[in-house]
Order: structure tokens, then C-alpha cells, then sequence
């Protein structure tokens, strides 16, 4: 693979978040815009995995506009919102919505979310969901063409789950893809039971839970099936939070927050481990492969919302989340985009804390 005079081919490693996976669809919104940039692979974890899905199936039916518009009837269809009103009403909800905070602040209150947060910590979900529903199912299974998904062709897909009994992490990819691996890449297990697949190696059916746990999202993949050695991350979860959580609430979310950062620091760890054998000469070049990172966050915007944000997908949220992504894709296009294929455009050392040389 070669890259041609203005031509970058990139790899896109997608967080889990819930709702907050809109910030994602508003990235990948612009990214689409950039015609000299093609996507070799996609690694994803649950509502990334879903962003992924619906930008493949999209890119494979009409390129960058048809990704685009799978992105959007996906997200659209999160919201409840009907496309032929679609128009009409984001523009509403673009004058009208309150400030994330404020939003954030509202769901976290409201009556029917702490009913609910009280059930999920007295009941485990094989308890209070005992006809297995899952919210997600109906769109993952009708919105998404498999044929699509799992075809052999650019963009690479790979989905994270948790194997339960294990702890390990599971790739599916290929034909692996379907329904069942992206809600078992969702499941979260104090809401849905563990979602159960066949291995087509053992024969044995395994349990799993959200990807997050042990990869959010995995990198590998993209190290040993990929060439290309540029991964643009898509950040829906700060890494750090200035201010002490206090609230049970808010000490549960920064749980969730370090537990679904922990693998990628852990990754990102092993990445600049190699880079610096490289550079040091402690290993001949080509022997490994030299990983560039590049960042797409907001975390003044993330550090704002919660839980109860993941869990609801509020209509004026999603979208308002959609701009910011879109804007913070933007500028780094503005910023870096000279750097892809050339070097990182994050300091990993600084990332990860990591020691010097």
C-alpha cells in the first residue's frame, strides 16, 4: 500500500460510550468531507462498533455521501426521529436546546432515571429483564445490511467484546460481524444480560459483555491486519477529570470513565514502547511496525455529562453532541492534518505518563 501525493490512509480506533457516541457520528460526519483521506481499518467497541457499522454499510452503498447518510438515519433512528421531519426539528432543537450541563444535570434528577439506577443496583438484569429485551436490538438487526457490514472490502472492521468466563477480549471481524456481537459490545451487564454467541472454533457458546472492559477500543487488530500506520482515535471518555467526584453517581461515572480508559492507556503504553525501540535503534526497523497516534476529543464538553447522558438518548443532546464532534474533527484536520503520515500528532509520553528516555 502506498500513498500517494496528498492521498492519506488512515485507521480509526472508535470508543464506547452510550449516547455519547454521537460526538463520534458528528466526527466521522467531517472526516467524511475530506475526499485525500481513505479508511483502511475501524476498531470499535459499542457505540463505536454501531458507528462503524453504519459508516461501512453506508461508504460500500454510495461512498463518503452514502456513509454519511447511513451515519445519519442510524442516529436519527436512536432519537426516534422520523427523516422526513428530520431537518425540521434538529434545526429546532439547534435553537432551543438547553447546555449540556444543564441537560446532564436534569437526566441525573429525573424521577425515572434514579428509579432505575436504584433497580439496576438491588437487581441484576436476569432479574428485572427477564424477556431479554435490548433496546438496540430492532435497530441493529433492521438498519444494518450485514451483507454490507461483513463484506471483504475497505474499510476492515473489527468489533470488541469481554468474554465473561474468560476475561479476555474477543475480535469479531468478517462475517463474525453481526446483531448478537454488536449488542454483546454494548452490554453493559448491570442493564442486559450477557449476550451469547457460538464459537465457531470450540463449539462452545460463550457469554459476552461490553468490549469496553478489555479493549475501548482494541488497537492490535489494527497493528498485525492493517498497513496503515496512522490511528485517529475518536475520545468520547476524558481521560482526566479535574474536579473530585462526590455523589455516588458521580463516583460511579468516573469508575466507568478510568475502567474504559484502562486498556487504550495500556496500548498506547505498548506503542510508544516499540516507537522508542525504534527510534533507539535497540531493534532493526521493519522488525515492528511504528504506530503514529493522532487525538479527537472534547473533554471540556465530556467532563459535563455522565451516566445518566450514556444511558438517555436525549434528542437535543445527540445532537448537540454531533456539532462538537464535528467541530473537534475539524480542527484537528485544520491543525494536523499535515502530520498524518509524517508523525503523531499527540505526545504518548505525556498521555501515559510514560518515563524518560
Amino acid at each position: 500500500m502506498s500513498e500517494g501525493p496528498g492521498r492519506k490512509v488512515v485507521n480509526l480506533a472508535l470508543q464506547g460510550g452510550g449516547a455519547h457516541g454521537a460526538f463520534t457520528w458528528g466526527a466521522l460526519d467531517r472526516l467524511l468531507d475530506d475526499e485525500g483521506i481513505e479508511i483502511e481499518g475501524i476498531t470499535a467497541t459499542s457505540a463505536g462498533a454501531m458507528n462503524a457499522a453504519a459508516l461501512k454499510q453506508g461508504w460500500l452503498q454510495g461512498g463518503a455521501e452514502g456513509a454519511k447518510a447511513s451515519l445519519r438515519r442510524f442516529w436519527l433512528g436512536i432519537a426516534g426521529i422520523d427523516s422526513e421531519f428530520s431537518d425540521a426539528m434538529l434545526a429546532w432543537l439547534r435553537a432551543v436546546s438547553p447546555s449540556p450541563a444543564f441537560i446532564a444535570r436534569a437526566l441525573e434528577l429525573n424521577p425515572a432515571v434514579l428509579a432505575a439506577e436504584t433497580v439496576t443496583r438491588a437487581f441484576s438484569p436476569y432479574q428485572f429483564n427477564p424477556f431479554d429485551y435490548h433496546p438496540l436490538r430492532q435497530i441493529a438487526e433492521n438498519l444494518l445490511d450485514y451483507d454490507l457490514v461483513c463484506a471483504n472490502a475497505w474499510p476492515k472492521l473489527f468489533v470488541t467484546a469481554t468474554n465473561v468466563r474468560t476475561g479476555k477480549p474477543r475480535i469479531f471481524r468478517g462475517d463474525e460481524i453481526s446483531p448478537d456481537a454488536l449488542l454483546a459490545s454494548a452490554c453493559l451487564p448491570t442493564l442486559f444480560r450477557a449476550v451469547e454467541i457460538e464459537d465457531p472454533e470450540t463449539g462452545r457458546v460463550e457469554a459476552y459483555w461490553d468490549g469496553g472492559y478489555m479493549g475501548n477500543p482494541a488497537l492490535y487488530p489494527l497493528f498485525y491486519e492493517t498497513e496503515a500506520a496512522d490511528i485517529l482515535i475518536v475520545h468520547i471518555n476524558p481521560i482526566e477529570r479535574e474536579d473530585l467526584p462526590w455523589t455516588a453517581t458521580e463516583i460511579m461515572n468516573r469508575i466507568n470513565e478510568i475502567s474504559f480508559n484502562s486498556s487504550l492507556l495500556r496500548e498506547l503504553r505498548a506503542i510508544e514502547f516499540v516507537n522508542r525501540l525504534i527510534d533507539t535503534g535497540r531493534i532493526a526497523a521493519g522488525t515492528m511496525k511504528r504506530n503514529r497516534i493522532h487525538s479527537i476529543s472534547d473533554d471540556a464538553l465530556m467532563v459535563q455529562l455522565g451516566i445518566a447522558t450514556k444511558l438517555t438518548p436525549s434528542r437535543a443532546l445527540l445532537w448537540q453532541l454531533h456539532e462538537a464532534g464535528h467541530a473537534a474533527m475539524d480542527a484537528f484536520l485544520r491543525e494536523h492534518r499535515d502530520e498524518i503520515g509524517v508523525c503523531s500528532s499527540v505526545d504518548i509520553r505525556a498521555m501515559i505518563d510514560a518515563p524518560p528516555i
